[in-house]
């Protein structure tokens, strides 16, 4: 065909796209725009001369000459119907040029009529007919479309728009919220690209509008990552993965992924926070328009009820949102922001755009430090629970946040690299304060809790170890919004110790006095602790459903009972006094009797919150007596894990016997729980166990094919291991700590390496977040004392080696 000729000449079309696309020096809406009138002018060209009743019409994104380099080319050949055959020849003659380029495209042939009807039948061909834009052919035919669409579109709206918010709800519970994902969906997440376009067809439909700024600049910033993404992979695609967020970067100039992700977060925020806005306006007009003329009825021509109902001083409720009353002074009354958001928050409502933006634009700094009520106002707006998220989004799209708490910007938009984490830094620290509100009855010093979880992580934002950053900030700012010394001190320990409590549950011995004592050291007093187990289960809770569980409860509750004793002055005990239970000493006599292993299994639970509740599952205990050799942590490891069993503590000792039995035990016990369905039976476990001693059962190899297809993401590559020495965590062992990828059989490999190494582990406290496994041993020599220093460190040198081998 002529036109696929002219395409294959080095003047033609692909090859003036392919020069254009790597400009470097046009990128962005100029390259857009200007692909989408090269794309115009080929397509014009391959269009019949002179045809008359026929158009050709872009639609959708490429409507809107808003081509990325792997965008569809979204067609419409319109025709008045006359001459069918003279379409279809056309139309062969335009989309198959278009295939032969590789390009995708969706096409499709309508008369005026038929294109109105599907329309009207289908809400997404409507909307891109909104865009539709005249390319070649009967301009009149363009233009007559165009205006019949939107004069539907403007006379169904009442009907249409809550079908369009609808689509965007079930999109946005299909790909989640862009500004907090790790690898998003630019077009598909709430906050994405289909959502600005939905925003634009409720503009269209003058019905309710979208606040205007910053949001076109956010829609150009996440097409043109798009246009990044594209050129990177050379795919249509609209997921940024992680394994092309640093090419997409260095494409758009930015510092790394990072720099890149905080760019589409601020952007989706923005958008997000517009259809918020304009879907609770498309609302409110609609149930004004449903009433007026009930009310009307009603009055009979009388005055309605007063509409504004006082809140707090200058904050007025008006038509389900918080308004600013007629006499506030925002230029006047620097503690409006927070009363009018505290008080929106209380009421469970909204805050206005145009009370926030009013506040903001006469806005006045507070005094340092602030006045009692502006604290007081803070706390309150922190303590209402889930409703001070939206209306800390509202102050923080007008930039009253950053204004009270300048700190706030560097976590702003922070992603968290970490699957483990829902949100990205600043929404963590909100949902914190949200969950930490729920506790506020359990504390003395409900204030200092909720300021405490605002900004537990706020030192995220800067270099190093972020607790101890945060805890210079945030002496500074509890000291600038007005606590005295002695609660500024309290706010500062909880963020310096915000992770103190978790940690050492999951990775200490807690039967340990050192372990006991270096937190009471470090929290100092029992009101403190109060605050810091609180603000621990709030910041678990609001990290994600794998940071916080029953049996993690459980472990911190345990070691806040002990801190508390040690606290109110008692010594806690030494563990070399617990003796062996009745059960244990059965186990070990039965173990010397058979020469063999022996086990039980005894389901944990902790009592119900509420007695008509069910006991809730802690993971089950197992207690494993073996008559004392080499490689019994290995061979146990190895087949828990060869049966999908998750460790989480485990401890092993020798067991003195009754005098007169010959031979000694080893006694170990573990806990554990199922990974997939339910437990294997005991005898199962004992008899891999008793094949695992004699080397009888392969379990290296074993894990090795369940290593092979253990499903591992592509392209995310996990940081080598590491290991390290505790310093003075124990005075009865050495604290060998162990971060890795978890994978299948890693606490098998951790054993073995340890059982050639010729140490002996008294206890292991295994702790996972996501795909990350951090492990803790305590290790002696074989007489039962802790390894010398350089003993130590070379024994954590050989493990690390092993697990990186």
């Amino acid at each position: 065909m002529d036109g696929q000729a002219e395409d294959s000449r080095p003047g033609g079309y692909a090859a003036a796209r392919l020069r254009l696309l790597n400009e470097k020096a046009r990128s962005g809406p100029p390259r857009r725009s200007a692909l989408a009138t090269l794309t115009d002018a080929w397509l014009a060209d391959l269009f019949t001369a002179g045809a008359r009743g026929i158009a050709l019409v872009a639609v959708g994104g490429y409507g809107r000459a808003e081509l990325s380099p792997r965008s569809d080319l979204d067609l419409l050949l319109l025709h008045d119907g006359s001459s069918p055959e003279t379409v279809s020849e056309l139309a062969d003659r335009l989309w198959y040029p278009v295939w032969d380029l590789g390009l995708a495209l969706d096409h499709s042939v309508r008369t005026p009529a038929e294109a109105r009807k599907t329309a009207g039948e289908d809400l997404k061909v409507q909307l891109g007919l909104l865009d539709a834009r005249h390319i070649a052919g009967d301009l009149g035919l363009t233009t007559a479309l165009r205006t019949t669409v939107l004069a539907d579109w403007r006379n169904q709206a009442p009907k249409r728009l809550p079908a369009l918010r609808e689509l965007c709800e079930e999109r946005a519970a299909r790909h989640g919220e862009l500004q907090y994902l790790l690898e998003p969906d630019l077009k598909e997440a709430r906050g994405g690209l289909r959502d600005a376009t939905a925003l634009r067809a409720v503009a269209a439909s003058w019905l309710a509008d979208a606040p205007r700024e910053g949001l076109a600049e956010a829609r150009s910033r996440l097409l043109d990552v798009r246009d990044a993404l594209h050129l990177t992979t050379g795919r249509a695609t609209d997921r940024l993965a992680l394994q092309e967020q640093d090419q997409v970067a260095a494409e758009l100039g930015l510092l790394d992924a990072d720099a890149l992700l905080r760019q589409v977060y601020e952007s989706a925020r923005v958008i997000a926070y517009a259809g918020d806005v304009t879907w609770r306006e498309v609302g409110r007009v609609l149930r004004s328009r449903a009433v007026r003329p009930r009310l009307r009825a009603m009055w009979g021509g009388g005055k309605p009820a007063p509409e504004r109902s006082p809140l707090a001083e200058g904050v007025v409720e008006h038509d389900g949102e918080v308004v600013l009353a007629r006499a506030a002074r925002p230029d006047r009354d620097p503690v409006l922001p927070l009363r009018a958001a505290a008080a929106a928050a209380q009421a469970g409502l909204p805050l206005s755009l145009h009370a926030a933006r009013r506040m903001a634009t006469g806005a006045r700094p507070l005094s340092t430090p602030w006045p009692a009520e502006a604290r007081e106002q803070l706390v309150t707006l922190l303590g209402s629970g889930r409703p001070t998220v939206d209306v800390w989004e509202a102050l923080e799209a007008e930039g009253l946040i950053s204004l009270l708490l300048p700190d706030w910007d560097r976590v702003r938009c922070r992603p968290q690299r970490n699957a483990v984490h829902l949100w990205t830094v600043d929404r963590h620290l909100i949902e914190t304060a949200v969950r930490a509100s729920a506790f506020t009855r359990r504390v003395s010093r409900p204030d200092l809790l909720l300021v405490a979880a605002l900004l537990h992580d706020i030192g995220k934002g800067w270099p190093g170890d972020h607790s101890v950053a945060g805890e210079v900030i945030a002496r500074d700012v509890a000291a600038r919004i007005g606590f005295d010394a002695d609660d500024v001190t309290v706010i500062a320990t909880l963020v310096r110790h915000h992770l103190l409590l978790v940690e050492t549950a999951t990775r200490r011995d807690l039967d340990d006095p050192a372990t006991v004592r270096s937190v009471a050291e470090a929290v100092g007093s029992p009101g403190t602790l109060e605050l810091l187990h609180a603000l621990t289960e709030a910041d678990a809770l609001a990290t994600g459903p794998a940071a916080w569980s029953s049996w993690r409860a459980s472990l911190v509750a345990d070691l806040v009972k002990r801190v508390s004793a040690v606290l109110a002055g008692q010594a806690p005990p030494d563990p070399e006094e617990a003796a062996p239970t009745a059960q244990h000493e059965r186990l070990a006599l039965e173990a010397v009797a058979t020469g063999a292993p022996v086990l039980s299994l005894r389901a944990q639970t902790e009592p119900p919150a509420e007695p008509s509740d069910d006991p809730e599952p802690l993971g089950v205990e197992l207690l494993i007596a073996v008559p004392d050799q080499e490689g019994v942590l290995p061979a146990v490891a190895g087949v828990l894990a060869v049966h999908r069993l998750t460790v989480r503590t485990a401890e092993l000792r020798s067991l003195d016997l009754p005098d007169g039995v010959d031979g000694s035990v080893l006694l170990l016990d573990w806990r554990v729980a199922a990974e997939y369905g339910s437990l294997p039976q005991a005898a199962r476990l004992r008899a891999d166990l008793v094949r695992a001693l004699d080397g009888s059962l392969d379990i290296s190899g074993r894990l090795a094919e369940r290593d092979a297809a253990y499903p591992r993401r592509r392209g995310v590559i996990a940081p080598p291991p590491r290991v390290t020495v505790a310093p003075a965590a124990s005075r009865h062992a050495t604290v060998i700590e162990v971060r890795a990828q978890d994978a299948p059989g890693l606490l098998f490999r951790i054993g073995r390496a340890l059982e050639d190494a010729g140490v002996r582990v008294r206890s292991a406290h295994v702790s996972t977040l996501g795909a990350n496994a951090v492990d803790a041993f305590y290790v002696t020599q074989e007489r039962g004392v802790p390894l010398p220093g350089e003993e130590a460190v070379a024994v954590a040198r050989k493990l690390e080696e092993a697990l990186r081998g």
